[in-house]
């Protein structure tokens, strides 16, 4: 059957063979070297007839009548088109089915419509993956102003370094510029590596938080080139800090990249939005260039306008490429548990009853600055630890950096070999805890807070970790089961240096 089905495709129309040997199903003659548009009904054998003409069994032993017309099962996807096959009782076509545009038909009626399509299906084969995720677009959206605004600046504040080492070393010899942009170069390259070595853990951690604060320090770096020409006996000093800020946000960008990528590619196509990636950077950033030089050439009769045009420019580029960069991360849903997206998620199944899934997750994503944390331990909660425990809860204090406020908290020390359902169950009682503290919050303050009856809240808060450990082991089962479905990475949770440190029990 598939040497009488087979044909190239791009062919219009499909003819079929006359007979078709009826035990063998080879066709007894060979295809046309030019394919007709239209032919008689062919004669078919019982079981081709009974596939193609929907014919019932009982008819198996009489003589094949032709087929009758009607669409045909089988529907062809191919660059964004779909097609379907038809057969109209002498001629087998494939018809566009989404709204005429890939129609093999020969027709004049929609041409520059059709055209219109394929060349948008062209470009967009060209610029995007074949399966990623729906909030992609949105995110190539926000990338192509980030790209284009940022390249646009970078070349302004090239040519403003160009502009202070010719002003600065006019009568230098050319050797000491290049001494001093080789000197620059290898400072802002130091500074990558140190970066990059003492932040590895945050990456995964806070990604979103440490790739937006790079951004503002590499538009930053920008301004400090802009300013060379005007100090430009400082510009080794004002050069080499702007690149060490630009090093360090370019080993953020590419530690990133990769995850960033990953939660786009749901069908495991990471290469395939790596490369299409960098298509679209090449790209955005030769747009960047193109809009600077414009805007070079419509200054170019006035020396004024154009030393002056960097300063007017930045503010606005720098706006808009941090706006649409910030935007753009607000479309990125990693799927990767870390404890911020574990307490949202943990807090929304308490508090709701449903597992919210990573997009919901993104939204609630915040950036804390201002927030550091000297634990307090509690010594009897420490011993009252056994052996079995994996991991124990108890209260904290942490200080908030710009007011000074001292705050309680629920802190988890989690035990070396802990597995990721002990530390998941683990942070579920914590936030079950919290919301029966939150719940009645008075009657705890003023426990903690009489002295003569410390005793007797030690009491309760043993007997109120002891019931939130219950309703978490009760829910553990169908918790876990929602977030597979729902596509969390729930293999390991992703945890900063500070959050690695675990704890040893010494039973002496």
């Amino acid at each position: 059957m598939q040497s009488a089905f087979y044909t190239a495709s791009n062919s219009h129309q499909f003819p079929l063979p006359r007979k078709i040997h009826e035990t063998q199903f080879t066709a007894q003659r060979p295809f046309p070297k030019k394919l007709k548009t239209c032919f008689k009904a062919p004669t078919f054998t019982n079981s081709l007839r009974t596939s193609i003409g929907y014919e019932p069994e009982e008819s198996l032993g009489k003589e094949p009548g032709p087929a009758t017309p009607g669409r045909l099962p089988v529907v062809i996807r191919r660059s964004g088109r779909v097609s379907r096959y038809f057969w109209d009782g002498s001629c087998l076509q494939l018809v566009g089915v989404d709204g005429g545009a890939a129609s093999f038909s020969f027709n004049f009626e929609d041409g520059f419509r059709k055209l219109y399509r394929i060349c948008s299906l062209a470009v967009k084969d060209f610029f995007i993956p074949k399966q990623v995720s729906g909030n992609y677009m949105d995110y190539v959206k926000w990338k192509f102003l980030h790209r284009v605004f940022s390249s646009a600046l970078q070349v302004l504040a090239t040519q403003a370094m160009f502009r202070a080492i010719g002003i600065g070393y006019s009568r230098s010899l050319p050797a000491a510029a290049a001494l001093n942009w080789l000197l620059k170069e290898g400072l802002g390259r130091l500074s990558r590596c140190i970066y990059t070595a003492s932040l590895a853990s945050a990456f995964d951690t806070n990604l979103k938080r440490v790739r937006f604060s790079t951004s503002v320090l590499f538009s930053l770096s920008l301004g400090v080139e802009l300013l060379t020409p005007a100090f430009p006996q400082y510009f080794l000093v004002l050069a080499s800090l702007a690149n060490m800020a630009k090093q360090i946000s370019l080993a953020c960008y590419l530690a990133t990249g990769s995850a960033v990528h990953r939660s786009f590619a749901i069908a495991d196509n990471l290469g395939e939005v790596s490369a299409k990636a960098q298509i679209q950077t090449v790209c955005f950033d030769n747009l960047g260039l193109l809009l600077a030089a414009l805007l070079n050439m419509l200054f170019k009769n006035s020396q004024r306008l154009q030393t002056a045009l960097p300063f007017f420019v930045y503010p606005i580029f720098s706006v808009i490429d941090l706006f649409a960069i910030y935007q753009g991360l607000k479309h990125v849903h990693l799927q990767t548990l870390t404890k911020d997206r574990l307490e949202i998620l943990l807090n929304t199944w308490i508090e709701l009853g449903y597992v919210p899934a990573p997009a919901e997750v993104s939204k609630e994503e915040g950036i804390d600055f201002l927030r550091s944390k000297d634990p307090e331990l509690s010594a009897m909660t420490m011993r009252s630890t056994s052996g079995e425990d994996y991991y124990f809860i108890s209260m904290e204090i942490f200080y908030t950096r710009i007011r000074g406020s001292r705050r309680q908290g629920i802190l988890i020390c989690v035990r070396e070999g802990a597995s990721t359902t002990d530390i998941v169950m683990g942070l579920l009682q914590a936030c079950y805890i919290r919301k029966s503290l939150l719940m009645n919050k008075y009657r705890w303050e003023n426990l903690f807070d009489a002295g003569d009856e410390l005793e007797s809240a030690l009491k309760e808060w043993s007997k109120l970790i002891e019931e939130c450990k219950r309703r978490a082991q009760g829910d553990m089962c169908l918790l876990n089961e929602q977030m597979l479905t729902l596509g969390w990475a729930t293999k390991n949770i992703l945890l900063s240096s500070l959050e690695q440190i675990r704890f040893s029990f010494v039973d002496d």
